[in-house]
């Protein structure tokens, strides 16, 4: 590896960009074996070469084609930017989730694709075609907003920010108001506004924008300016839209988001009708949920109201996390959950999530509940291998260890993509140096001097910092 090499890395976004559920480190329990009495007995390689030999079920391959193999990488708060997921695609992975983006974030301007990474449209570079198929995953609590974000998501601003605006606009503004009336219009906005602000509180601006409260009179003639239809498949950034109903972020202004919905049936099924009725037919829409709100008879039923509205509006298929929304990321999930919800709904699609830790979770997974497809989530943080291992188990072959040589070349890989991300950032070899750090953590425990090389990764602080540590623990051959 040459220094001149070296100065074409790239790191991240800043984090006051950040629009994502709570991060997972700040409230998770370590890693531990999920509920699921029997599973010990599962003879995994056999599992897993079973599960090769049939393949993944065929409806999704259709649906999505590349999604070839029946598990994926999660949305990762603060961590599944495209430079993760692009390393998770060489080594095996066949489709990603973009970490949760906020609707109004997205209408107020766009911001949010930044933390998708679809700024770069180069080969091999975040956003590019190396980063599909991929999942788009939303959050919100309109569903007018919901349905005009995942419209932008698809069409990738095939119309000006304000237009996008209006297809949420329209739907509030509807009855009573007359749309010449532009006093009317401008009270009504007026009356709508508040405070955006990110999980963590920072407030990122006004909903709807000043822009637009000044302009409102131009709502009628820039709707009848606006295309009925979005952009084509073939420009589509994403594959799939995936409404998610599951991260356990905070409230906002009494307004549920996130897995909160699963407390509010009515108001969560009216989000994915919206969704799903906006984004064209061909482009398959997906949920993200929690096996509950909390372990109450009455939440349960919420959960069945809602995944059998979601089933039968069309939603491809419902990604569900045995935890409990209550229990956020701490204590053990509940894989029994997810194998009598495949039992109880044996026609639909459900991919499963929750204490994948290690390769043989992702068969034992699928042996134990019957789910179609394993996301991976904590598990695959600094650690792509699992995405290979798991495609080695399904030859028959078993998973091998990452050599230092490996881990040096992903190591390589995740910062040179990461500065890609970030260049166009003041201080972005800075901002990348930092945010690696949590990565370098990650992939040291594959190493046999873990310890040693977490102490020197917490001092990160610049580009020569990284190579040194990466020069000293694994050097090249």
């Amino acid at each position: 590896m040459t220094t001149g090499a070296r100065g074409v890395c790239e790191p991240k976004r800043p984090n006051n960009q950040r629009v994502s559920c709570e991060a997972a480190n700040n409230n998770a329990t370590p890693p531990s074996p999920a509920i699921a009495p029997g599973a010990e007995l599962i003879d995994v390689r056999q599992a897993a070469a079973e599960i090769g030999a049939r393949g993944i079920d065929p409806r999704i391959a259709r649906l999505v084609p590349g999604f070839d193999a029946p598990f994926f990488q999660a949305g990762l708060a603060g961590y599944s930017d495209a430079a993760m997921r692009i390393v998770a695609r060489r080594h095996g992975c066949p489709f990603c989730v973009t970490e949760a983006l906020l609707d109004r974030t997205l209408l107020a301007g766009g911001r949010g694709f930044d933390k998708a990474d679809l700024g770069d449209l180069h080969d091999n570079i975040p956003g590019g075609p190396e980063d599909h198929p991929l999942a788009g995953q939303i959050m919100g609590s309109e569903p007018a907003e919901m349905a005009a974000a995942a419209i932008k998501m698809i069409e990738q601003k095939a119309r000006t920010d304000k237009q996008y605006r209006l297809l949420a606009y329209r739907g509030a503004l509807a009855p009573g108001v007359n749309p010449p009336d532009t006093e009317g219009i401008s009270e009504q906005l007026r009356a709508m506004r508040e405070h955006v602000r990110l999980p963590g509180g920072q407030q990122v601006g006004f909903w709807p924008p000043e822009k637009d409260l000044r302009d409102a009179g131009l709502a009628a003639a820039l709707a009848a300016e606006q295309p009925e239809s979005p952009a084509s498949p073939a420009q589509a950034s994403f594959e799939v839209i995936d409404v998610n109903l599951a991260c356990p972020v905070k409230k906002i202004e009494r307004k549920a988001r996130g897995g909160h919905w699963l407390a509010e049936p009515l108001g969560a099924i009216k989000i994915l009708e919206a969704v799903r009725e906006a984004v064209p037919a061909n482009i398959p829409c997906a949920v993200k949920m929690r096996r509950s709100f909390d372990d109450t008879p009455e939440m349960a039923a919420n959960f069945e109201r809602i995944f059998d509205a979601a089933m039968r509006m069309g939603y491809a298929w419902a990604t569900v996390h045995a935890r409990t929304v209550k229990q956020k990321y701490m204590g053990p999930s509940r894989w029994e959950a997810l194998r009598d919800l495949v039992r109880r709904h044996p026609n639909a699609i459900v991919f499963g999530s929750g204490d994948v830790w290690e390769v043989s979770d992702i068969f034992r997974m699928i042996a134990y509940t019957g789910v179609h497809a394993v996301s991976v989530a904590r598990g695959c943080i600094g650690n792509p291998w699992i995405f290979r291992q798991a495609r080695e188990m399904m030859a028959g072959r078993p998973p091998a260890p990452p050599t230092i040589a490996e881990q040096r070349a992903a190591l390589t890989e995740h910062f040179r993509l990461s500065l890609a991300v970030t260049h166009r950032f003041r201080h972005g070899e800075e901002t990348t140096s930092k945010m690696m750090r949590k990565f370098g953590i990650k992939f040291a425990q594959h190493h046999p001097r873990r310890d040693d090389i977490k102490r020197r990764m917490i001092g990160v602080s610049s580009a020569a910092d990284w190579w040194s540590v990466v020069d000293e623990f694994y050097p090249a051959g």
